[in-house]
Formats: C-alpha cells, sequence, structure tokens
C-alpha cells in the first residue's frame, strides 16, 4: 500500500520545493521508506522465529514441525500414495467408494512456504552465514 502512494507524494514535491537537490534527496527517502519498513517487520519476525526456535517448549517450538510433518504426509498421500491405491483397488477389482482428495491448492502455499524458507536456511548454513 505505502509503495502506491509513493508516485502521487513524489508528483507533489514539483508543486511545493523548488530546489532541485533537495526535491530529489525527499523523493528518495519517500521511495526507500516502504523497503525499509518490509525490512523492520522481517527484522522483528526473525527474532520471533529465533526466540520460538530456542524454546524447549513444544506448544512453542513444536508447531513448525507439526506443520511441515503434516503437509509433507499430505503432499506424499495425494501424489504417491492414493494413487498406487486406486491402481491397486482398481486392479483387484474391488468396489470401493472414492478415496479422499485434500486441497492442494490450500497446501501447496503452506508446503511452498516452508520449502522455501528452509532452502534459505540452507543456502545460508552452505555458505557458512547461520548457526549450524
Amino acid at each position: 500500500m505505502l509503495g502506491q502512494l509513493i508516485g502521487p507524494v513524489t508528483s507533489i514535491l514539483d508543486k511545493f520545493i523548488e530546489d532541485k537537490d533537495a526535491k530529489n534527496k525527499m523523493a528518495h527517502e519517500i521511495a526507500t521508506m516502504a523497503e525499509r519498513h518490509a525490512q523492520e517487520v522481517a527484522k522483528g519476525q526473525m527474532e520471533v522465529n529465533k526466540a520460538e526456535a530456542q524454546s524447549g517448549s513444544v506448544f512453542k517450538g513444536g508447531w513448525r514441525p507439526f506443520i511441515g510433518w503434516t503437509c509433507g504426509a499430505a503432499f506424499a498421500y495425494h501424489f504417491i500414495l492414493q494413487p498406487f491405491l486406486v491402481f491397486i483397488i482398481t486392479a483387484a477389482g474391488l468396489d470401493m467408494p472414492a478415496l479422499p482428495d485434500f486441497d492442494m491448492e490450500s497446501l501447496m502455499p503452506v508446503l511452498l512456504g516452508m520449502l522455501g524458507l528452509g532452502g534459505m536456511r540452507s543456502f545460508e548454513k552452505s555458505k557458512g552465514v547461520a548457526a549450524k
């Protein structure tokens, strides 16, 4: 939302500030404001994540692994187990109701987000930036 306001605000500067250098400096400050804010939010979330990971409590530090295993199990069922079960049931000539199917449109963003975060962590570890 802040990014959408940058263009109109910088065009208003032309009307009120005559000094080109001052106007360019203010336009630059306004343009980088959204980026600085996003960085501060990300830093705050990183501190929360770090505190949760260091906690010995399952209720604080255990929810990420739970979500990861749940997404992994659903992914494995949807793409591996269910097709094999359908094949085996069909080959055996059994008449069974349809097997349950997961809403992968809802699951994939969560799974891919977690894999992306895991990938960044692995990249940081490989570069020696993160604690092992």
